[in-house]
């Protein structure tokens, strides 16, 4: 069984992130290995036996790699929180590659299981920024007051990051930067929009 770093402390991953940021490969590369253990525990979510978790692992740590390449240290949230994100989007992105996505928009698409064996749809990365996915429960009707939230209280612009963040709508998921870059807007800017879009989303479900 492969055995993995235990994380590294919130001062030294200040320190490597800043020697990364500054090109240092040796940095990156340290702040990867003492990263794989967030990795395997993401790749459990959605492993089976059709797939090999080696390859998984390879897929997800492309996903580390762009998480520490992107990181704004500026923000003062832990690598870990927001690499989560971008772990989960490279394999939901591989996901999607594999079973050909339809474009037609469905958020109870299957995407894989969680650890305990449950369904993981994409419902359940939407409304939880925390990945904690084999916490939630979703109710068969919130699909369509969703499909009518979006449509009816997001504006244009939110509805568009949300489905370039998410992969909404056939579109492929990207990361904050890369919709900042599509977009020409600031990286901060794409943050607040999908901040504000979810907030609004989660207050029509109270």
């Amino acid at each position: 069984m492969q055995t993995f770093k235990q994380p590294l402390s919130k001062e030294s991953e200040l320190y490597y992130l800043k020697r990364s940021k500054n090109g240092d490969l040796e940095a990156r590369n340290i702040l990867v290995e003492y990263n794989l253990r967030l990795v395997a525990h993401i790749v459990k979510k959605y492993n089976n036996f059709e797939r090999d978790t080696d390859d998984l692992i390879s897929i997800g740590t492309i996903g580390l790699i762009k998480a520490i390449n992107t990181y704004d240290i500026e923000k003062g949230n832990r690598l870990v929180t927001y690499a989560s994100r971008c772990i989960e989007n490279e394999l939901l992105m591989m996901l999607r590659q594999e079973r050909k996505f339809s474009k037609e928009f469905s958020l109870y698409e299957p995407i894989g299981t969680d650890k305990e064996g449950n369904e993981i749809n994409l419902l359940d990365i939407v409304e939880n920024k925390e990945n904690d996915i084999a916490g939630h429960i979703v109710l068969e009707d919130d699909i369509k007051h969703l499909y009518h939230s979006m449509q009816t209280t997001l504006e244009p612009r939110e509805l568009q990051v949300l489905s370039l963040r998410y992969g909404l709508f056939g579109k492929q998921p990207f990361t904050q930067r890369e919709i900042a870059q599509k977009l020409k807007i600031s990286r901060s800017y794409v943050s607040r929009i999908e901040k504000k879009a979810l907030q609004k989303l989660r207050k029509s479900f109270d």
